[in-house]
């Protein structure tokens, strides 16, 4: 019997259904994204500081209190869930708590339940995702150049990504590369990467670097614009648009050459705020409507305070009424510092 199982009992029965969640701007919420912990076993030097400290048990949620909010979401129309950090895996007994949430793959109420992932933890859980009824995985890959990833990861080994990704194609997981752009890091190399990506059969999708937290650095030395970047891709590639949509912000481009698709992530030269469809929660069960913006909604106290759905369901639409209509990413050298003070891997990445 699963951790979770022997709290709520086999069945885990839900709540009736409410309504469906739309924000003042008639936008539906049908995608939440999870972040099930703030820990991460690499530092990547756009994400962490070197040094970092880390949530105490207390202020996290357990697993069956995720499990709880994640359902409260699906039963008001989420349809996606993505599971994120930190680095998810790392989470102890994480695997039960995937493996309940399948339940709802199973009755048709969840479309689709994915992971954002580093891969060091792959090779020992990709058949467990795939049983669990998980489908697709992205990657957190940012070169190919062993020498260069330990320096961005601080201390990570790419073979182990790389076994992982290895492990997750066998099991039959669809596999999406993410990649950040990164001035005098990584920008000679994205061509090679979006080569060997398309080439192991993944889609890749770029993103820029985004202003959260405190990471020991200048951010607008790393900060590498997404356009400047598909202006040259397109010298040598065909680039095709691709009406190809997967729930999140990605927008899409066929590369004719390769057959593959690339996708570009966009927050500061061309946000995406206009369609947006998602919440974050957090692994302290803080519920951020914006990525950009601190305004947020405190779900922990409630759920901890009541058993009652009801209360949860009033203040899951209390917060979705205050979703905003975009933030206000910026990073030049008069807004060198980070937007906002909390690091990505405690909002989930």
């Amino acid at each position: 019997m699963d951790l979770i199982d022997s709290h709520f009992g086999l069945n885990g029965v839900d709540a009736p259904v409410g309504g469906p969640l739309v924000d003042p701007f008639g936008r539906h919420v049908s995608y939440l994204r999870i972040s099930v912990t703030d820990r991460c076993d690499l530092r990547c030097v756009y994400c962490m500081a070197e040094h970092m400290t880390f949530l105490p048990k207390r202020e996290v949620l357990s697993l069956e209190e995720l499990d709880r909010v994640a359902s409260a979401f699906i039963r008001r129309g989420v349809r996606r869930l993505r599971l994120t950090g930190g680095e998810p895996l790392v989470r102890r007994d994480v695997m039960s708590l995937i493996r309940h949430l399948g339940r709802h793959l199973d009755s048709g109420a969840l479309d689709e339940l994915t992971l954002t992932t580093n891969g060091t933890q792959l090779a020992r859980h990709a058949a467990g995702l795939a049983a669990a009824g998980v489908r697709r995985i992205n990657v957190s890959l940012d070169t190919l150049d062993p020498e260069k990833f330990r320096a961005i990861t601080r201390w990570g080994r790419i073979e182990q990504v790389l076994e992982g990704i290895t492990a997750a194609k066998a099991a039959g997981l669809f596999v999406k590369i993410n990649t950040v752009a990164l001035r005098g890091a990584n920008e000679h190399e994205i061509p090679s990467m979006i080569e060997w990506a398309h080439g192991e059969g993944h889609d890749i999708t770029l993103i820029e670097t985004m202003p959260l937290g405190d990471i020991d650095g200048d951010r607008t030395s790393q900060y590498l614009p997404l356009s400047q970047v598909r202006a040259s891709l397109a010298e040598h590639w065909r680039l095709e648009e691709s009406p190809h949509r997967t729930g999140g912000p990605a927008r899409y481009v066929r590369v004719k050459e390769t057959g593959g698709r690339l996708g570009f992530i966009t927050p500061l030269t061309h946000n995406f705020c206009e369609a947006c469809n998602r919440v974050r929660l957090t692994c302290t069960g803080t519920l951020f409507m914006c990525l950009g913006q601190e305004d947020a909604a405190d779900l922990r106290a409630v759920i901890r305070a009541s058993d009652d759905d009801a209360v949860l369901d009033r203040a899951i639409d209390e917060a979705i009424s205050r979703k905003p209509k975009g933030h206000d990413f910026i990073i030049d050298r008069d807004h060198n510092g980070p937007a906002l003070a909390r690091h990505m891997s405690q909002t989930g990445g």
